[in-house]
């Protein structure tokens, strides 16, 4: 059985490719956890957001000042005592670790699925800046993270309901999950 190490109070990103429903199961997670909810993608700087309205994928130079706004927010936190969700698709462990910099209990809650799945899901978001072109893209940039990351996977078929009662369980010991590795 899998329980993450749950410190008071929790500090959560859930992440994965676009389209993975980072959004929908971050606010629903803050909400079950009486947590302030940040949008990741609220944060992006407009020229980035042109870019990938473009279809031009991100590379890790323009993605270094979101991910360093994202990590101040989980440190301030973290050093205030307080809980906080973030949804970021933290492709990469080193973007993790930008995150986990002054957050060093941080959770992650990864949301995967197949590539199918997911350009379907893309495919009927309405009104969102990223193209269904790019998710090739993020695919190819994922690093999944590691059972030392303090992870739960979920695949994004399961109801987000779902993946939030099974995240609240483990984070509070109120249950224990299946080891997803």
């Amino acid at each position: 059985m899998h329980r993450l190490e749950a410190t008071r109070p929790p500090l959560v990103v859930v992440m994965g490719v676009s389209g993975c429903g980072k959004s929908t199961v971050g606010q629903l997670l803050a909400n079950a956890l009486a947590a302030p909810y940040i949008e990741g993608d609220d944060l992006h700087a407009q020229e980035n957001i042109e870019r990938m309205r473009a279809g031009i994928a991100l590379n890790d130079a323009q993605r270094r000042d979101w991910l360093q706004s994202l990590a101040a927010r989980l440190a301030a936190a973290h050093g205030q005592g307080q809980p906080l969700v973030v949804s970021c698709s933290a492709l990469k462990r080193a973007y993790r670790d930008l995150l986990r910099s002054g957050a060093p209990d941080l959770h992650l809650v990864h949301l995967n699925g197949t590539r199918d799945v997911l350009a379907a899901r893309s495919a009927q978001r309405t009104g969102h800046y990223m193209p269904v072109s790019l998710l090739d893209s993020q695919i190819a940039t994922l690093e999944p993270p590691g059972a030392d990351e303090n992870v739960l996977t979920f695949d994004v078929t399961q109801a987000p309901q779902e993946i939030v009662q099974l995240t609240v369980a483990a984070l509070t010991g109120s249950g224990a999950l299946p080891d997803p590795h």
